[in-house]
């Protein structure tokens, strides 16, 4: 999509068909401690995946080779497993990827206050590459979809404005922005989250704009605060008698922002047959891969219905599970229905239900985790919920101690944290973090 114009003064000018605009800077507070030091599309996703791959792999697939980064909220360990963008071949010399945190400018530093804020303030950039369309993304979906297909639909409908749509449950579509269509694609009505939805024909948040409609409408809504595109751009491109369409889409797509829809996502993984499919030849999921030695399962493990990433050491139990690489499952432990990200160590004897641990944990010996009975979390019922036990990153659990359901622990806990060797259901847990890597002594 790369063309090659010149200006009234002949100057060779650089001009790309589409560009892509990768909104990755949202917190994800839905997550708990998954979130609380990294930014939601960084976070791990499928044993050896991010988040951010999936759309990141998407755009390589389509044709897509210029993509804009938006990040905030915990950027480091995105921008560094961005990096220039050699494993989805975005490394260009013209184009390619490129990160976009907010700057300061002359007068004043502003951070992104809204979706379409983090846009505007990135007009420069855009514009750069002369483009005629621009897409806009999220960071934090599972899916695949070919960007050119709906390209082609935007323009055959020579539409201003494209919005990615799919049915979802009639009781579920006021989570969502739902459009109202005519019987040729063509919206009639854009709702916001509405109260009583008219349809269910709910937006995935994947919008092209023509470059002309996208510019109008962020310059006049400059000043607006915390200017969404939900709320405020695709309102505004309606009011003004623009053509605006729905591209329906038919496919897998998973909206990963709560624990529960990313513990299911991850599960899904490893049903006997797997909704989403992460081994198509011709649509490739594209990651930074460490160089990690293989696999090794002990003779006496058991491995059934997993997902196992590169360097992990299994000697005890593990079933329909999800593990990250570097982990380490010692003797006697058995693990079930759970995500086990990169580097954690879980020791010898533990018993590990339906739980969520991130990265660099150390589990201690004989800990019981996910059991009990099911209670609500004490301080945010909405976020620990779905019966799950999670532990964020850097965290250390003391040997032989029990866990309960919906909670949440973060930080080096020790045996005091633990009155009677018990953390009852529905209970947190948040201590200062561990130093020193995952593998220590505990």
């Amino acid at each position: 999509m790369l063309e090659q114009i010149f200006d009234c003064r002949g100057d060779n000018v650089i001009k790309k068909e589409m560009i892509a605009m990768l909104l990755a800077g949202g917190q994800g507070s839905r997550l708990g401690v998954l979130t609380s030091k990294v930014a939601k599309p960084a976070v791990a996703f499928g044993g050896k995946y991010r988040i951010i791959d999936f759309p990141l792999s998407n755009c390589i697939n389509s044709g897509i080779d210029t993509v804009g980064v938006l990040t905030q909220y915990q950027p480091l360990r995105l921008n560094s497993h961005i990096g220039i963008g050699i494993p989805w071949d975005l490394d260009r010399n013209v184009g390619g990827v490129t990160v976009l945190p907010p700057y300061e400018k002359v007068g004043k530093t502003e951070w992104y206050t809204g979706t379409a804020n983090a846009i505007y303030q990135n007009l420069t950039y855009m514009e750069s590459f002369h483009p005629d369309y621009v897409l806009i993304l999220s960071g934090d979906h599972i899916y695949k979809m070919d960007y050119e297909v709906m390209l082609d639909y935007h323009k055959a409908h020579n539409a201003d404005v494209s919005i990615a749509v799919m049915p979802v449950p009639p009781e579920e579509a006021s989570r969502f922005g739902v459009v109202v269509t005519d019987g040729n694609g063509r919206i009639l009505e854009f709702q916001e989250k509405p109260d009583q939805p008219k349809s269910n024909l709910a937006s995935m948040g994947i919008y092209i704009f023509t470059w002309k409609a996208l510019k109008e409408a962020l310059l006049a809504l400059s000043e607006q605060s915390g200017c969404d595109f939900g709320k405020n751009v695709i309102p505004y491109c309606h009011e003004k008698g623009e053509t605006l369409v729905a591209y329906e889409f038919n496919g897998y797509w998973k909206d990963v922002g709560t624990l529960g829809s990313y513990w299911e996502a991850n599960m899904e993984l490893i049903d006997i047959i797997p909704e989403f499919n992460l081994y198509e030849e011709f649509w490739k999921i594209y990651t930074k891969n460490d160089i990690l030695p293989p696999q090794f399962a002990s003779a006496d493990s058991v491995i059934e219905r997993c997902l196992v990433g590169d360097g992990s050491e299994i000697y005890g139990k593990v079933y329909n599970t999800i593990v990250g690489c570097g982990v380490v499952i010692e003797e006697g432990t058995v693990v079930r229905d759970s995500i086990i990200m990169q580097n954690t160590v879980i020791r010898a004897g533990s018993e590990i239900n339906k739980a969520i641990i991130a990265e660099n944990v150390i589990v201690g010996e004989h800990v019981r985790m996910g059991v009990g009975e099911e209670v609500p979390n004490r301080e945010k019922p909405s976020v620990y919920s779905f019966g799950l036990a999670v532990v964020g990153e850097n965290s250390v659990i003391p040997a032989g101690v029990t866990i309960g359901k919906n909670t949440a622990i973060s930080g080096a806990t020790v045996p005091e944290d633990y009155p009677g060797g018990w953390l009852g259901s529905g209970e947190t847990l948040n201590r200062p973090e561990r130093s020193g890597e995952a593998g220590g002594a505990l």
